[in-house]
């Protein structure tokens, strides 16, 4: 059986609805394409019936005109995380080429083709590649940035760092970048498995920056390329508004206790510490319960160990 040129990974939580509009956007873009692909659903125990949707969606050829693509699903009996998931995503893949790409993906036009035709020509200088990602309402998602130095963590944390171009930001043209959003990564599979996939220790958010960052080490780069389209709508398996913040929080002290020095990490607690007593004060000062139930998190999950 011939092997596919591309093997793309999705991971699932709770998001039935999103995940099968991933899909059918995915068998869209690629209705006229000759490229065989295989999809790979990892599943997390979603509770809201979305194995039974991927079990349907497998066994359904009606849905799916293009006989070069073919669906299959990995059920996990607990939510092992989206670093863990797509691991064992990309452990099944059969590809040399591999897709990462989120269950809140819409994928516009003919984007699969066109990020896959680009690094395929450019694959000597390109190890990993991100795309242009859009909201829901068409317009520009910050999706590429540096890594997150003290600097930085302090313009993202008390200078809307994004809204001026400090922090996160969706270059125009082709550019070598530091790190571009996990929500879609295209690369070789060699490429993953050379820095050893994501680090199954960040359960959500953090993780492409971690992978990333072992990356540069290793000399490898990452571009980003502005042609292919994706609408993400970001923070569909989160659960609620604090756990991405929650989630940043402890992602930022681990990434900073795994490759920063000791002073660094205390100056990284400081300024967090900071940020969340900022939050607490405005939560008792409004009695905003959002405020005090995420910051009062927030605020002891920044800590040196």
């Amino acid at each position: 059986m011939k092997k596919p040129d591309l093997s793309i990974i999705i991971v699932s939580y709770n998001s039935k609805k999103i995940t099968q509009d991933c899909l059918s956007s995915i068998y869209k873009s690629l209705e006229k394409s000759k490229l065989m692909v295989e999809i790979i659903v990892v599943d997390n125990n979603s509770q809201d019936g979305s194995a039974d949707m991927l079990q349907k969606a497998q066994s359904s050829k009606s849905k799916v005109q293009n006989q070069n693509l073919k669906l299959k699903s990995i059920f996990n009996k607990e939510n092992t995380g989206f670093g863990r998931a797509n691991n064992q995503g990309v452990k099944a893949a059969k590809s040399d080429y591999i897709l990462l790409l989120n269950s809140d993906i819409v994928v516009l036009e003919d984007a699969i083709n066109k990020i896959y035709k680009f690094y395929k020509q450019n694959e000597r200088e390109i190890n990993f590649l991100g795309a242009k990602l859009l909201n829901n309402d068409m317009g520009l998602q910050p999706s590429v940035a540096p890594f997150y130095s003290l600097p930085v963590v302090f313009a993202a944390l008390f200078l809307r760092g994004d809204y001026w171009g400090l922090t996160r930001s969706s270059p125009n043209e082709v550019k070598k970048v530091d790190w571009v959003s996990g929500a879609c990564i295209l690369t070789k599979k060699l490429c993953f498995n050379k820095i050893k996939g994501f680090d199954e220790k960040v359960f959500m958010y953090m993780d492409e920056v971690d992978l990333l960052y072992r990356a540069r080490q290793k000399n490898m780069t990452t571009y980003f390329y502005p042609e292919a389209r994706f609408i993400h709508l970001g923070s569909a398996s989160s659960g609620g508004r604090s756990f991405p913040i929650i989630q940043v929080f402890s992602g930022l002290t681990y990434f900073y206790k795994k490759h920063h020095s000791k002073f660094e990490r205390f100056l990284l607690i400081i300024i967090l510490k900071l940020k969340a007593t900022i939050g607490l004060i405005l939560g008792y000062l409004f009695n905003n319960s959002y405020l005090k139930d995420t910051y009062g998190k927030a605020y002891q999950m920044a800590k040196l160990d």
